[in-house]
């Protein structure tokens, strides 16, 4: 027995080691091995690995244990997580038959006992020597990712070059992190678009952070090295839910619930058409800055975050007035759906802070689509079952207030700041459009234009003419919104809503 303790215990040594070379090359590529992020990742000591000695069929030389990819499981600030990292320095992190097969056994792993599954992603793609079962290798953990998908969170984490069909697991996952200068994601590399097309491009042009954090919106974040990375990873997994089943991680009460906030009527200017930055607003609503932003630089006329208010996790929708000054075009309602389903999908309650003046005009919003993209955030905070409070802090205008999560469409409770404006459109704009023929034959079309302007914001945009009509339930103090929101959000604790009995609804996809 010692002598087989020795020998296993020698083998073991030599596939944490790795190989010298391949090591040292990952290292000056400015990365750390599959084994460095996962202590990086992981509570320390934590790790219990799976599938070490695994390696391909066959009887030559070039059968490595592990097969290319590390997988097991751990804690991230003591909860139970399910990860696999794959090793860029065994075959190039490639995916074969039995690298797939250690995935797809660690996802059946995480789905059976109900934890979070975090893939940190750095692989050449599918290995070309094992051809067709490398591709079915992939089609069985694109099945597993949509079977999971909306079950336990799943994160990808792209470290190295993700290319190919490997591409589509993080798309399928419910967040992406990339790293500046060493991630890249794609489906056709540069080599064979010059072929092709004759164009010619870098991987960065083509696929790199910034690229997908910035113009495609398939990075959810976005950082310079991987340890900050890895880092607000284990952030955002504190922020999680294990499972469906389970209420995210609540932190102690704070207070909210009577907590004032002046500083906010401040942060807000009253006319409508002055910019100011939300994330201010956020700040003050949320627990001590205790916030993650997704997609931050991708459609950044909304805000998307998760945050605690009053120790309770909150995932935060909000117009964002500095940007396009906060009007929602196809991007902002492709980002904000997705994040609405993500909520409902784990139990998230929601809070849609609105000022926004409508969708963007424009040919070019008309025929990217905005009509199929505008319903997918109308049909995703329809679909939502869980606590929906909605705050209009300045203007919510035609067809965007609908949509921003209305008392029209479920939201179970709608708070007004004095300076709000619910109406198809601003006066101004009204008025040229309803009394254009009588302000054409005016002798003083201005004054005239004024004085209909005042009367129509008098008889329709005054601050309580949605409540008169059960469209808001309260006009609130801005310096009250944090505790108000608090206490709606204590109310609604323990909503239930029945779902339609139906195989699953058809979205505009």
């Amino acid at each position: 027995m010692r002598e087989l303790r020795e020998r296993r215990r020698a083998l073991a040594d030599r596939v944490a080691a790795g190989a010298e070379p391949a090591v040292a090359r990952q290292h000056a590529l400015g990365k750390r091995t599959a084994r460095e992020r996962l202590d990086l990742l992981l509570d320390e000591g934590s790790f219990i690995e799976l599938d070490a000695f695994r390696r391909a069929r066959g009887e030559d030389g070039t059968r490595p244990h592990t097969d290319g990819v590390v997988t097991g499981s751990g804690t991230i600030d003591g909860r139970r997580v399910f990860v696999y990292a794959q090793d860029f320095t065994v075959i190039g992190g490639s995916l074969g038959e039995a690298h797939a097969a250690k995935i797809q056994k660690l996802m059946d792993l995480a789905l059976a006992n109900g934890a979070p599954l975090i893939g940190l992603n750095d692989s050449g793609g599918a290995r070309i020597q094992e051809g067709v079962m490398a591709l079915d290798g992939y089609g069985g953990i694109f099945r597993r990712n949509v079977r999971a998908s909306g079950v336990i969170p799943q994160i990808s984490v792209i470290l190295g070059p993700c290319a190919g069909g490997a591409a589509y697991s993080p798309a399928l996952t419910d967040f992406t992190f990339m790293v500046r200068d060493t991630a890249q994601m794609y489906l056709t590399g540069p080599d064979v678009i010059e072929a092709v097309s004759g164009e010619r491009v870098t991987h960065a042009e083509l696929g790199g952070a910034d690229v997908h954090g910035r113009r495609t919106g398939v990075a959810s974040f976005v950082h310079d090295d991987e340890e900050s990375c890895l880092d607000e990873v284990r952030y955002l997994v504190s922020m999680l839910p294990g499972n469906y089943l389970e209420p995210a991680p609540a932190g102690p009460p704070r207070g909210a619930t009577a907590d004032e906030r002046p500083a906010l009527a401040e942060i807000v200017p009253v006319e409508p058409n002055r910019p100011y930055d939300m994330r201010l607003v956020i700040g003050e609503l949320v627990d001590d800055a205790d916030v993650i932003e997704v997609h931050e630089s991708w459609a950044a006329n909304v805000i998307c975050c998760l945050a605690r208010i009053d120790g309770r996790v909150v995932g935060i929708v909000a117009n964002q007035p500095m940007v396009l000054a906060g009007v929602l075009d196809a991007a902002a309602a492709q980002k904000a759906a997705r994040f609405v389903r993500f909520c409902d999908s784990f139990g998230i309650p929601l809070v849609t802070l609105v000022d926004v003046p409508g969708f963007l005009p424009g040919t070019d919003q008309e025929h990217a689509g905005v009509i199929r993209h505008g319903a997918k955030l109308l049909y995703a905070y329809c679909e939502a079952t869980v606590p929906r409070v909605q705050v209009i802090i300045r203007k919510a205008y035609g067809g965007a207030y609908i949509v921003m999560d209305s008392r029209s469409i479920g939201a179970d409770l709608s708070l007004a700041w004095p300076t709000n404006e619910i109406a198809v459109m601003g006066a101004e704009a009204a008025v040229n459009l309803v009394h254009r023929r009588a302000l054409a034959a005016a002798d003083d079309p201005a004054a005239l234009r004024a004085k209909l302007v005042a009367d129509y914001t008098e008889r329709l945009m005054h601050p309580y003419y949605a409540a008169e009509r059960g469209l808001v339930d309260d006009v609130i103090d801005p310096a009250d919104t944090r505790a108000a929101v608090a206490r709606g959000l204590a109310m609604l604790a323990d909503k239930q809503e029945a779902v339609q009995a139906r195989k699953h609804g058809n979205g505009p996809l």
